[in-house]
């Protein structure tokens, strides 16, 4: 973490997973944390994190409950695995998938969300800088919902993209100064589970659509921005390849010369990683924190990304030096934890669950998250 505000500013089917086989190839553990690099001269170089849906379902609630003190909520010690690289890194995207209540609530979970506002405390606490907002669940509870979530994250200090209190707002571009590179943060949703735009305010929330895209990457470059990431909240849920929609526009976007990170949400299950062109595409990061009851083990699963931006001396633009992934694993009993699968197999520290669904989600993940040729192109298990 450490940046600056620069304020220049289809619908899906379901499917139901499989267990993999045991046969599969089982990677062995890497360690998990490496000593950080000496920061480099700014404007030469800067590095990502990126992690999944953050879809507060009711176990979750009561866990925070109890990790918390004198009767606030904290929820900061499930992500206590993910805090590391997330802290280390020069900026860290969240995707905020729902919105948020009011403090003494009510609170809601599936199918219309209304999650507790300490989540936010929480992410801020764990380092992130800024987050994606646009998703089918951005309507659940109207504009209300909207203005509460977006002041919510304004008062603990985490920037937003995605959607909006005013028509103002939404044409403001969300940019960050990054180790001293201009960075824009774009979010768009492919619908809102048929809910109408609220009192017909069209600016509420960004539409997933190929040439809006390409025009606020554009004009983010006019503004300054020297790269540019675009989180979109699409795919099919519970599938572990890219839907048609994906593989149809990822690649017209990755070959815009517009993008330089695509990052995606909404399927909750691990999507492979791919560089088309010079652009990288993470088609699905899964959950960072969720509880579903749905079918399939693969949704506890998730996948935290770090990219590294360098521009080389005399070089025209930044681009990708070094491309990471890290598995994750949200446990379903008490402690619910999100834990670095490595590392726990590693330290032999598996809270609530057990050494062979560490090893499960270890061989899934690994095997989706390559199956796209990244590997090729430079993609490795983060240090």
């Amino acid at each position: 973490m450490g940046v600056g505000l620069c304020l220049v500013l289809t619908s899906c089917s379901s499917g139901v997973l499989e267990d993999d086989p045991v046969a599969e190839r089982s990677p062995a553990p890497a360690a998990p944390v490496a000593s950080p690099s000496p920061t480099p001269p700014a404007g030469e170089q800067f590095s990502l994190v990126a992690t999944g849906d953050v879809l507060l379902h009711k176990p979750l609630w009561h866990q925070a409950k109890r990790d918390g003190t004198d009767g606030e909520w904290n929820f900061a010690p499930m992500m206590d695995d993910v805090r590391p690289y997330v802290e280390s890194a020069d900026v860290g995207l969240c995707h905020l998938e729902t919105p948020l209540a009011p403090a003494e609530g009510p609170y809601t979970s599936y199918p219309s969300f209304s999650g507790p506002p300490m989540i936010a405390d929480a992410l801020a606490e764990v380092g992130y800088d800024v987050c994606s907002t646009a998703s089918n669940h951005t309507f659940d509870k109207g504009g209300a919902g909207v203005d509460r979530t977006l002041d919510k994250l304004d008062e603990v200090g985490l920037k937003h993209t995605g959607s909006a209190r005013s028509a103002a707002e939404a044409k403001r571009l969300t940019m960050l100064r990054v180790n001293g590179v201009k960075v824009a943060f774009l979010s768009y949703t492919y619908g809102f589970n048929g809910i109408a735009y609220p009192s017909g305010q069209t600016w509420r929330a960004n539409l997933l659509d190929e040439q809006a895209i390409l025009d606020e990457a554009r004009r983010a470059r006019k503004a300054g921005a020297e790269v540019v990431v675009a989180s979109l909240h699409w795919g099919t849920e519970y599938q572990q390849t890219p839907s048609d929609d994906q593989a149809y526009l990822a690649p017209k976007l990755a070959r815009s010369g517009q993008i330089d990170l695509l990052i995606s949400h909404h399927a909750h299950v691990v999507e492979p990683v791919q560089k088309i062109g010079r652009t990288w595409v993470v088609y699905g990061l899964g959950n960072l924190l969720a509880d579903h009851d749905t079918p399939g083990k693969a949704n506890a699963e998730g996948l935290l990304t770090r990219f590294t931006f360098s521009k080389a001396p005399g070089a025209k633009r930044f681009s990708v030096s070094k491309a990471e992934y890290v598995p994750l694993l949200m446990t379903k009993d008490q402690p619910h934890r999100v834990l670095d699968v490595r590392k726990a197999l590693q330290t032999q520290e598996y809270g609530s669950t057990t050494r062979a669904r560490l090893q499960q989600a270890l061989r899934r993940t690994t095997k989706v998250v390559e199956s796209m040729g990244g590997v090729r192109k430079g993609l490795v298990p983060a240090e």
